[in-house]
């Protein structure tokens, strides 16, 4: 396949990356410089805005700002004031974690997760779902890297791995109350296929991951065969995100914090932005509903 790096990023831990339809803009964050970013793909025109701490994820909002999930909670950032209002924070002080991938869900629904940030080793993790209203419900815990989030086509099945266990796991999903139900476990990568990082679904039915610890991107069916395994140009890639015009463009985040210096070397491009071209479009990620947000909390 021809893929191309489309950003020299050098980022360290390049992550989140998000498609705005409306800006046919790609947003994306770097966790630790800590900083948000975005990119018009066609013009190659950036702008970036740094972040008070560690940025675990990015998400679209429907009054033209984002969600941020900082150190501190989930957040409220309007790109054009920079400023940043407070939604919630469901996990609380919890030393030595922090939060990390996030994604709207089909329906609406903020899902954002945590990690052990200190060891990689403990499952200290949890899975939590915050609602239009900005009521936040632990749906998972004992993780140790919360990641991996993405949703079917039609909105009634997730996806969600845990990095560190390697595990990716399938569940019934709720539109209508978001609870998620009937845990499977479809697939337990290793290191050389590639651990189990972001991912995304496209409308054929396909799962792609990043398999950020071989350099590779792979494809899984919704049972858990891998149907394709891409050698990428960088050694740690993170997540992948679907966007262009025709959502036929699959664009990936990478790493360059913690790859080795020799592996480095082979691969000058890590912590850059890759792009290339499926056959079938990605399912698109609706936007948080902030307006109703803001709505309950000044409803008497």
């Amino acid at each position: 396949m021809d893929i191309t790096c489309i950003l020299d990023a050098q980022a360290g831990l390049g992550e989140s990356p998000v498609w705005s339809a409306a800006e046919q803009a790609l947003y994306w964050v770097d966790i630790i410089a800590p900083s948000l970013h975005r990119l018009d793909p066609a013009t190659g025109t950036r702008h970036s805005w740094p972040m008070p701490s560690a940025i675990g994820c990015a998400a679209l909002a429907d009054d033209g700002g984002l969600l941020v999930a900082l150190r501190e909670g989930v957040h409220h950032f309007n790109p054009r004031t920079q400023h940043l209002r407070f939604i919630a924070d469901p996990e609380g002080p919890t030393p030595g974690n922090r939060y990390n991938d996030g994604k709207i869900a089909p329906c609406g629904r903020f899902f954002v997760g945590t990690m052990d940030e200190a060891a990689l080793s403990r499952p200290t993790g949890a899975l939590y779902r915050i609602d239009a209203s900005g009521r936040a419900t632990r749906v998972l815990e004992g993780l140790i890297v919360s990641n991996g989030l993405a949703w079917s086509a039609d909105g009634r099945t997730m996806f969600h791995s845990d990095s560190k266990a390697q595990k990716l796991m399938r569940y019934d999903y709720a539109p209508a109350t978001g609870a998620i139900s009937n845990p499977r476990l479809i697939a337990t990568p290793g290191e050389a296929d590639g651990r189990p990082d972001g991912g995304a679904t496209d409308q054929a039915g396909l799962y792609w991951s990043a398999g950020i610890s071989a350099g590779v991107l792979n494809a899984y069916t919704a049972e858990g065969a891998r149907v394709q395994h891409i050698k990428l140009p960088c050694a740690a890639p993170t997540m992948p995100c679907f966007g262009g015009p025709d959502l036929k463009t699959l664009f990936i985040t990478s790493a360059r914090h913690h790859v080795a210096p020799a592996r480095l070397a082979t691969t000058p491009l890590s912590g850059g932005i890759f792009a290339l071209r499926l056959q079938a479009p990605g399912v698109p990620i609706p936007a948080f509903p902030m307006a109703k947000l803001l709505t309950t909390e000044s409803a008497p």
